[in-house]
C-alpha cells in the first residue's frame, strides 16, 4: 500500500500593518473624550488638598493637549500639520468645556466665553501643542529637539510666574516641581539631540521659550 500524500495547507496571507490596528476615527474620538474628562477631573482636582494647585495649573493642560494629538495619531506633513494644530485647539477648548460644565453642576458657578483670557490663550497653545506633536513624532528629527524645548518652556515659565506671582498663597512645592519637570525635559531635548547646532537650539528654544511665557505671565497680571 502506497502511504497516503498530506497536503500541506495553504498559506495564509499576512495583513499589512498591525493586525489589531485602531482606525483613525476612533483615535480621534478617544483623544476628544480625553479632553473633556481632562476638564472634568480638572473641576473635581481643585477641590481635593495637594492637587488643588496643579489642578489650577495650565502647563499640564498644554502637555495633555500634545499627549492626545499623539495619541490621535497625528503625523508630518504639509497637509497634516494645520490639521493637527487646529485638533490642538479643539483639545484645549473642550477641556474648558469640560471644565465649565462640571464645575457648574457642582454648584461652582463658571462663565465659558469667547472673552475669557484662557479661552482666548487656547487658541496659540492648542496650536502649539499640535505643532509639537507633529514635530515629535515626525521621522526628521531636526525639528524634535525644539519642540521639547518649547514644551519645558510651558513649564518652566509658568513655575517660575507662579514662584513670583501665587507662591505665597499655594505655596511652592507645585511649582517647584513643574520647573523641575520642565528642565527635565529640556534636558532629555539636548541630550538626545543629534549635532551640537540641535543641542543648542534646543536649548536656546527652552530658556527663551520660558522667558517669553513668563512675559505673557506677567503682561496678563497672572
Amino acid at each position: 500500500m502506497t502511504t497516503p500524500v498530506v497536503r500541506s495547507a495553504a498559506p495564509t496571507a499576512v495583513p499589512d500593518g498591525p493586525a489589531h490596528a485602531v482606525p483613525a476615527a476612533a483615535r480621534v474620538s478617544i483623544a476628544l473624550t480625553g479632553a473633556l474628562l481632562a476638564g472634568v477631573l480638572t473641576s473635581f482636582g481643585q477641590a481635593v488638598p495637594g492637587l488643588s494647585s496643579l489642578a489650577n495649573a495650565a502647563g499640564p493642560w498644554f502637555v495633555v493637549a500634545g499627549a492626545l494629538c499623539l495619541l490621535a495619531g497625528v503625523r508630518a506633513g504639509r497637509a497634516a500639520l494645520p490639521l493637527a494644530m487646529v485638533l490642538g485647539v479643539v483639545l484645549l477648548e473642550l477641556m474648558h468645556v469640560g471644565y465649565w460644565a462640571t464645575s457648574n453642576l457642582r454648584g461652582f458657578p463658571d462663565v465659558l466665553s469667547i472673552t475669557n483670557p484662557w479661552v482666548l490663550l487656547g487658541v496659540p497653545a492648542g496650536l502649539l501643542a499640535g505643532a509639537v506633536a507633529v514635530s515629535v513624532r515626525a521621522r526628521d528629527t531636526r525639528w524634535r529637539g525644539p519642540a521639547l524645548g518649547v514644551t519645558a518652556a510651558v513649564l518652566v515659565g509658568e513655575g517660575v510666574r507662579a514662584l513670583l506671582q501665587v507662591a505665597a498663597t499655594t505655596g511652592t512645592v507645585t511649582w517647584v516641581v513643574e520647573i523641575l519637570a520642565g528642565v527635565a525635559v529640556l534636558l532629555v531635548a539636548v541630550l538626545t539631540a543629534r549635532t551640537a547646532g540641535r543641542r543648542v537650539l534646543a536649548l536656546g528654544t527652552g530658556v527663551v521659550g520660558s522667558v517669553g511665557v513668563l512675559a505673557v505671565y506677567l503682561a496678563l497680571g497672572g
